[in-house]
């Protein structure tokens, strides 16, 4: 048996010999936390039905867990470097496993928003220690499939969501599609106390003599900032489309946000034991892939929520059958990515280059859906498709970048970034380009109400309707394009910074 400590370079060269079969077991978890952020929408008039659940209630319900897990991201990923990152995979499965019974079960609705609540402090346990758990057991040569795997893992939980949970409610009752989790938990579990070895940072396991590392003293001040300011930033995204960006809620919760986060940066700069080090942001590498990072999620976010849309309101579309017709995206996405292929291609093409060539596929995707749906579902399907080529490529690529230029004990730390990153961006897609939507919807239509099934229902004749999701068309074409754009300057400029970072690290190389 090794005698080498997990997450030791000796140990890192040559890989965990069981590694493959341990992302088998982690993407499991994860795929199940993935698809509770999209299974609940489709429950939505079962439980409206059963439960009674007013608009607020429903909107919690579905904001309880991602608010949480959102604001968690960082110190979640904290927690796992310091205290071990399998006991952190053990402690997240545990929490989500007693959420999901208490969702299952639940007969208020008081009681399944506290349920999703505790599921999303699982979800962010368990999304930034799977991560960390594949940095750790495979050779830096392995991180591009493996971490290719684990994107597309992402792409997986996304796209099956909504048809997984119109599954399970055309057999049972809403409350199963809490309890199905149970299985996989179980399984979860008991495979990763028996394979996942354990791992920590090393200025964490302790000296035999000598006074102990500052950096045993954990930032319970920066947990505390941290977790307050990002939900506080993701709740005033969320609202705003809702209450208004211009209301006495958003303002007050973006200023809270600002502050907060503010007193974060100022806070981490300070100590000598930071849970973020601030100095990560003087890496190009690592800012270069932090820019790619949030526009990427910014356009797919918010141009697919725009899409779910116009699927279901302007074509006709019921849920599950609109979750059918955006599934090629994420099929291409596990295509590409369990196949090896964009492993490959970015072996061969570089990081830079695969970022940029990835993020103009997806901004011509965008482009295509944009400008080719109204004429029937073909230039969707050829947008989808090239949104998942290129998400393929450039979601790996980028995942890489951001977890390279971080310190490898601080790996927990690092995942905690890259899902804060896409939490942000993803919101922010879809509060942005929800809102020129609007905009455009307004301004084609000023005599509509304030929203597409409300205008449709106070018009009088089939032209005003017709009028109506026309206009309503124009606006995602706006919106989608936008994104386009948005996307496509994110991979110039990602690909811009990474490229600088990699001929100032040539330069030290060849000086030294």
């Amino acid at each position: 048996m090794s005698t080498i400590p997990p997450g030791h370079p000796e140990d890192q060269a040559q890989g965990h010999p069981q590694r493959w079969l341990i992302l088998g077991v982690i993407c499991l978890a994860q795929l199940t936390v993935l698809l509770d952020n999209t299974v609940l929408n489709v429950a939505i008039p079962s439980l409206t039905r059963e439960l009674g659940a007013a608009t607020p209630d429903i909107q919690w319900m579905i904001n309880a867990y991602s608010l949480v897990q959102s604001g968690l991201l960082l110190t979640a990923g904290s927690a796992a470097d310091r205290y071990g990152r399998k006991k952190m995979l053990i402690t997240g499965l545990v929490f989500f496993g007693i959420g999901s019974v208490v969702a299952g079960l639940a007969d208020s609705t008081g009681q399944l928003i506290a349920a999703r609540a505790g599921m999303g402090v699982g979800g962010a346990l368990l999304l930034t220690t799977t991560l960390a758990v594949a940095m750790q057991i495979f050779t830096p040569a392995e991180h591009p499939k493996a971490i290719g795997i684990w994107s597309a893992v992402n792409a997986l939980g996304f796209a099956a969501g909504p048809l997984l949970g119109g599954f399970v409610l055309d057999h049972f009752w809403w409350g199963a599609i809490f309890l199905i989790n149970l299985p996989v938990v179980a399984l979860g579990l008991a495979a990763v106390m028996a394979l996942v070895p354990e791992s920590k940072a090393a200025s964490f396991r302790g000296t035999t003599s000598g006074p102990p590392d500052r950096g045993d003293r954990p930032d319970l001040l920066g947990a505390l900032l941290s977790t307050i300011g990002m939900t506080a930033l993701v709740y005033a995204i969320i609202s705003g489309p809702e209450h208004g960006w211009t209301s006495a809620r958003v303002l007050a919760t973006d200023a809270v946000a600002v502050l907060v986060l503010a007193a974060f940066a100022y806070w981490e700069s300070r100590i000598p034991y930071p849970m973020l080090d601030l100095h990560f942001f003087r890496d190009r590498r690592f800012t270069g892939a932090v820019a790619g990072a949030v526009l990427i999620a910014f356009g797919m976010g918010g141009a697919l929520f725009l899409l779910t849309q116009h699927l279901q309101f302007v074509l006709g579309y019921g849920p599950l059958e609109a979750g059918l017709r955006t599934a090629p995206l994420a099929l291409a996405v596990v295509a590409l990515n369990f196949s090896g292929l964009s492993a490959k291609w970015t072996a061969r093409l570089g990081t830079p280059v695969s970022i940029a060539l990835g993020m103009t596929l997806m901004s011509a995707g965008l482009v295509s859906i944009a400008t080719l749906a109204a004429h029937g579902y073909g230039g969707t399907l050829l947008g989808l498709l090239l949104i998942g080529a290129g998400a393929a490529v450039a979601n790996p690529a980028m995942a890489h970048a951001i977890m390279s230029a971080i310190p490898p004990e601080k790996a927990g730390v690092g995942a905690g970034v890259n899902g804060t990153l896409a939490e942000f961006g993803n919101g922010l897609g879809v509060a942005v380009l929800g809102a020129i939507l609007n905009s455009r919807f307004a301004a084609l239509i000023p005599v509509a109400a304030t929203s597409l099934p409300a205008a449709l229902a106070s018009a009088g004749s089939d032209e005003e309707r017709g009028r109506i999701t026309d206009a309503f068309s124009s606006g995602v074409e706006t919106s989608q394009l936008v994104g386009a754009a948005a996307v496509l300057l994110g991979g110039l400029l990602a690909a811009a910074l990474l490229r600088r970072a990699e001929r100032a690290d040539s330069a030290v190389a060849v000086s030294a």
